[in-house]
């Protein structure tokens, strides 16, 4: 009897060692990466069993004793990925130390909201609809911009980390707070400039040009028709204003330049209301410092470089333009 009684301890102990080691030991039982999302609530016998399901490990046991061996351990909610061979122990950690997966959202520069909807529109976990409510929401920014009417112009073109528990709310927050970081960068506190009509002014600049260069030059020009009083003309501001009324057709029309929207600086003289788009560094930088230029218009070079003839006059203007369109036809 007692003999009995040592070779099934003996046992005992050899299936314990056995089942300790595998904690330890790599398993892969998937051929491509599989990813679980743990809600908040979910047991560890649950997790146990999808984690089992789906090859992440060999047996559900293996990841409750792991649990029991590391019972001070939180494990967090979240999405996982994985991609690789790993053992129990090592998966226990990563789900203790909350290692979610993350979605990567890129942001260009120049995008306004409407475009960061649609960017926000490819993850099946965030809505559009809800991107936009909370983007024409600018409370969160108004102790910096207090005239601010939505977030547009302080959601940052940046990349972003999201996971499935990310809100829109939260999104709005990650982009206005790496525009704060940015703006304290590259304001001078010692000459403070209203914020509003700055990044107003940086927006239509990102959207006139994508040469780096240009962009202290155009703000020039903005800068000196607004101390003539002279309308700027900026056609962004016009293709903007139709996509507030819900009516912009991919070019402007006749109809868009007579729209008598706030934002159609065609119409009205001085800035728009408000900023266009979201610009990135380069045209903050040029809109707090423009270049002292005597330019009053710019226009497209036909060269395909994306850069602009400037031009002091009407008369020198209307022979740019004109010899843009031979160029063109």
């Amino acid at each position: 009897m007692r003999r009995l009684l040592f070779a099934l301890l003996f046992l005992v102990l050899i299936a314990a060692a056995v089942g300790y080691m595998s904690l330890n030991a790599a398993y892969q039982g998937f051929h491509e990466p599989v990813i679980l999302d743990f809600p908040r609530g979910t047991s560890t016998q649950t997790m146990a069993d999808e984690l089992a399901q789906s090859g992440v490990i060999r047996y559900s046991w293996q990841f409750l004793l792991a649990r029991v061996i590391n019972s001070g351990k939180r494990l967090q909610a979240g999405e996982y990925r994985f991609a690789n061979a790993d053992s129990p122990s090592n998966i226990l950690d990563r789900i203790a130390r909350g290692d979610v997966f993350f979605y990567e959202l890129t942001v260009p520069e120049g995008s306004n909201m409407f475009d960061i909807s649609a960017i926000v529109g490819r993850f099946d976990f965030l809505k559009p609809s809800d991107f936009l409510r909370a983007a024409r929401d600018p409370s969160s920014i108004h102790d910096l911009a207090p005239h601010a009417r939505t977030l547009e112009g302080y959601l940052f073109p940046a990349s972003y980390r999201i996971t499935r528990s990310t809100t829109v709310e939260q999104l709005c927050a990650m982009m206005t707070s790496q525009f704060r970081k940015q703006w304290h960068a590259l304001e001078d506190p010692l000459h403070p400039q209203p914020v509003n009509e700055t990044v107003t002014l940086a927006s239509l600049v990102e959207k006139e040009t994508a040469v780096p260069a240009e962009r202290p030059m155009v703000a020039s020009v903005y800068e000196n028709r607004l101390r003539q009083g002279m309308a700027l003309d900026c056609d962004p501001t016009t293709i903007y204003a139709a996509l507030l009324d819900e009516r912009y057709r991919g070019v402007i029309h006749r109809s868009d330049l007579n729209n008598d929207n706030a934002y159609n600086t065609y119409r009205h003289a001085g800035l728009p209301p408000g900023p266009i788009a979201n610009p990135g560094v380069a045209s903050l930088k040029a809109a707090l410092d423009p270049a002292e230029t005597n330019y009053f218009y710019f226009v497209a070079k036909a060269d395909g470089s994306g850069g602009h003839q400037f031009s002091r006059t009407i008369e020198e203007h209307n022979l740019a333009v004109e010899h843009y369109r031979r160029a063109i036809r």
